[in-house]
């Protein structure tokens, strides 16, 4: 178990999360209050899901997700379940460009502004990731991606 997910959700509450998270990765999840690390079984994955402020305030951790499990098609069966469009960081290790997944399994690289709060990273401003804008053209990051501008794919076709 080697990987950490970190997903943001336009909405929703743990208590709808958390099950939606299960059935998304095929595992049991364990909340991480409630998680003893010395009775955990060995499917399991420990995740956190809370509230932020900004924009695609509901924040979920995934931690010691198996290397088996795929990110895209996982957070694509998450964004389905719940109806909601959920973000993913890309590529470019700009804190500012993220993935959306929509509930149709569409990803397309979009932009927020990011201030850091004492309450974390605080997202706002959503903008599309295209060349019409101007910092999106040219010698920008985002070109260096696999998720070039104004790309759009679904979500298993990309995975």
């Amino acid at each position: 178990m080697t990987e950490l997910w970190n997903w943001r959700i336009d909405g929703g509450e743990p208590v709808e999360v958390y099950p939606a998270l299960a059935e998304a990765l095929g595992r049991v999840v364990m909340p991480m209050a409630v998680a003893d690390p010395m009775r955990l079984p060995a499917y399991a994955v420990v995740c956190d899901v809370w509230e932020a402020p900004g924009l695609y305030g509901t924040v979920v951790d995934c931690y010691g997700v198996p290397e088996s499990l795929s990110e895209l098609p996982a957070i694509a069966a998450l964004a389905r379940l719940l109806g909601r469009n959920c973000l993913m960081r890309d590529d470019t290790l700009d804190a500012g460009r993220h993935l959306l997944v929509a509930p149709d399994g569409t990803i397309r690289p979009v932009h927020f502004d990011v201030a850091d709060t004492d309450d974390g990273e605080v997202l706002s401003h959503h903008r599309l990731c295209t060349v019409a804008d101007a910092r999106c053209r040219g010698w920008s990051q985002c070109h260096r991606s696999r998720w070039a501008p104004d790309t759009v794919a679904p979500a298993l076709a990309a995975a």
